[in-house]
């Protein structure tokens, strides 16, 4: 099936920017409830992402762009759900409610309120399906995913804030041009490659997505990693979370907005 033009992508993120808007203003609870789904979905990524990147010690020590191949080959499934499911992410949301916003169908005050509830429902999300669906679970506890546990967690509080902020526009620019591709096709198989091939690219680069670190630092602290939550917050969360702002509410929202949208 033919897929989108960039126009006709960018008036259906209008249509489904315009929709989350309208949830937001009608219904917190279910606004909540889909975000706790799209954080526990981040994470479902997360722990694939980290039990098939680092459970081959031997092969990428020889390799090391494996680890990362591995890695980033298997976190897309996080987002394939949440595009597919319809579930609400905070970094697509960044993208998504841009051009809606510049066509007047809400404003700015509905934007951040709907960003600020996402963000609190995917963080609510994404720990709750740490602690119970992989450190209770024991998944990584023994060796080799409990040292990468921890080395990923204090890796990711010890960059620059500068880094951290730079690496969160790289990612959340390569999120939400996946949800641009999602937004092209019609069919599954469509959907999960045009969220697949960008997200890949993003976690094999080592960006920085500040709802993967929902789970990604929790965990390694979980696990023993040195590492405060005044810490995680400071040096990551929040770099990172204006850095995913900035790549996708302006290079992606606001920039295929000013490229496609019909001017009246």
């Amino acid at each position: 099936m033919k897929i989108l033009s960039p126009a006709e992508i960018t008036e259906a993120a209008s249509v489904a920017g315009a929709n989350k808007a309208r949830l937001t203003s009608s219904s917190t609870s279910r606004l909540l409830v889909s975000a706790c789904l799209a954080g526990a979905y981040i994470a479902l990524g997360g722990i694939l992402s980290m039990t098939l990147g680092f459970g081959f010690p031997g092969a990428t020590a020889e390799n090391p762009a494996l680890q990362k191949i591995l890695s980033g080959a298997a976190f897309p499934i996080g987002l394939i759900l949440v595009v597919v499911l319809g579930a609400e992410l905070f970094t697509g949301n960044n993208a998504v409610l841009i051009p809606s916003m510049m066509q007047r169908k809400h404003g700015l005050t509905l934007t951040l309120r709907n960003w600020t509830l996402v963000y609190i429902g995917n963080l609510i999300g994404a720990l709750t399906f740490t602690y119970f669906m992989v450190y209770s679970c024991g998944l990584t506890a023994a060796d080799p995913w409990h040292s990468a546990a921890i080395r990923v967690a204090e890796a990711k509080v010890a960059m620059p804030w500068g880094m951290v902020f730079l690496k969160g526009i790289g990612a959340n620019w390569c999120v939400c041009l996946a949800v641009w591709l999602a937004l092209s096709g019609n069919t599954l198989i469509e959907k999960a490659i045009g969220c697949w091939l960008p997200v890949m690219a993003f976690v094999a680069l080592g960006y920085e997505h500040c709802i993967a670190n929902m789970f990604f630092i929790p965990l390694g602290m979980m696990e023993g990693a040195d590492v405060t939550v005044m810490q995680s917050i400071i040096a990551n969360f929040i770099p990172s979370t204006l850095g995913n702002i900035a790549g996708g509410a302006l290079l992606v929202g606001a920039v295929n907005g000013y490229l496609h949208l019909r001017r009246n």
